[in-house]
């Protein structure tokens, strides 16, 4: 009897985990980028969710090679952060802070004398984990809900590298009720603003059509009073990091929940619209986002 698909994957996880953290970056990278062009070949379904969330970012006007030219190095920042992802653990707190400039601090440190919980969101772009990692690199507790892949042990196994440096995950299809806590205590939890993993979301526009994305940050900002701290980890070249951190967004409360839930992703969509035009090649969600007709 064969292997499980997802006990397979658990293994070559584990294989890879193994081995590329002894690999140096200057060939670690290369081997990212090949293993990426090799991705974009072996996963048609992925590729063409991809392809349509750049076309929408790039617009009409862009040709289709120039929508693929942009696929295929969104393929080549994917296989990095793997390899980032694996050799994390072996990093020390001191080679992190070489590779990672903060833009931004201020915000938080701010808020930190004031001992106020804030909620950190972020998209999956550049090296969208930097940005948490940075805070918890500076003594900022960070909860993040991650999503509970399957087996369990492969959720174990990728929260244990995730949480290495400090970070702190809790399943998202388990009991929530940390996140309140945290925001009590003055520490921070972090949200992504761009999928929505339980399907509780919301549709609004982005880059100029109807798309589904999460309300979960806006509906927690509203129902605590925290800020919104928006973050974007950018990847360098000679792959740092620039971890860009936005104003304290607080958001207004009319008495119409509805209307404020929107009116709160409306704002966070704004900021993640400028972030992703300049740097297409960086958004590396793999989901498809943009409802067809019917859907």
């Amino acid at each position: 009897m064969g292997l499980d698909q997802s006990y397979l994957s658990y293994y070559l996880y584990r294989l890879a985990g193994a081995i590329l953290p002894h690999i140096p970056p200057q060939w670690g990278y290369s081997l990212a980028t090949r293993s990426g062009d090799l991705a974009y070949y072996l996963t048609p379904g992925q590729r063409a969710h991809i392809r349509d969330n750049i076309r929408h970012v790039l617009g009409t006007k862009a040709t289709p090679a120039q929508v693929e030219q942009v696929v295929r190095r969104v393929y080549h920042y994917i296989a990095a952060n793997y390899y980032d992802l694996f050799r994390l653990p072996t990093l020390s707190h001191e080679e992190l802070n070489r590779l990672i400039t903060i833009k931004g601090w201020e915000h938080v440190e701010a808020l930190r004398q004031r001992k106020e919980g804030f909620i950190l969101t972020t998209a999956h772009f550049g090296g969208f984990e930097i940005v948490a990692q940075a805070c918890t690199l500076r003594g900022v507790s960070v909860v993040v809900p991650a999503e509970h892949l399957r087996p369990e042990r492969l959720f174990r196994y990728i929260a244990g590298l995730r949480m290495s440096k400090g970070l702190r995950l809790i399943p998202i299809d388990g009991p929530l009720l940390e996140l309140f806590r945290a925001l009590r205590r003055g520490e921070t939890v972090g949200l992504a603003a761009d999928r929505d993993v339980t399907n509780t979301g919301l549709t609004i526009d982005f880059f100029g059509a109807p798309a589904h994305l999460p309300r979960g940050h806006v509906e927690l900002a509203l129902r605590t009073g925290a800020p919104i701290v928006v973050g974007f980890g950018y990847r360098q070249p000679g792959h740092t990091f620039l971890a860009h951190l936005e104003p304290p967004l607080y958001l207004e409360r009319s008495g119409d929940h509805e209307r404020d839930v929107r009116a709160g992703v409306a704002k966070i969509v704004t900021i993640m619209e400028h972030h992703i035009a300049n740097h297409p090649e960086q958004w590396v969600l793999t989901y498809p986002i943009w409802r067809k007709a019917g859907q």
